[in-house]
This record gives structure tokens, sequence and C-alpha cells, in this order.
């Protein structure tokens, strides 16, 4: 799932292919969110680790769940 975070008094936007699910990255913003000194962390497809300070989300969009495609679809 792409997820894109805004930071804050920052033009550019934080892009990310990670592996959780929305419910578990959705709870880990929420109790960053939370405490007043907290760091947001996900992983990355391959595995590298993203860290951003809570206090500096402007906002974060997640975007659909990878869906595999099969064939070659025509359009």
């Amino acid at each position: 799932m792409e997820i894109k975070i805004g930071i804050v008094n920052t033009a550019r936007e934080v892009s990310i292919d990670a592996q959780d699910s929305a419910e578990s990255i959705e709870r880990q913003l929420r109790d960053s969110l939370s405490k007043p000194d907290a760091v947001l962390t996900l992983t990355d497809a391959k595995g590298r680790k993203v860290l951003v300070p809570a206090r500096g989300i402007a906002y974060l969009d997640m975007g659909q769940p990878h869906s595999r495609q099969v064939g070659f679809g025509a359009a």
C-alpha cells in the first residue's frame, strides 16, 4: 500500500510502499499523535524504516492496497 506523509512546513511529501495493513498504520499513527514527543515508524516493502516525528506530521494519505493483476487486460 502506498503511504504519503505530509510534513509541516515542507513542500514535498514522504512516500513509501508499506506492507502493513491500513488498520495497523492507522493505529500506529493514532498512538504516535497521542504522545507529545513520539515518532511514527513505518517499514517499507524493502525493509527500510522511515521515522517521522509525530509533531511534524501534517497528514497521512493511505492509498489502495496492492492488488495483483493477472493476465493481459485490454483497456
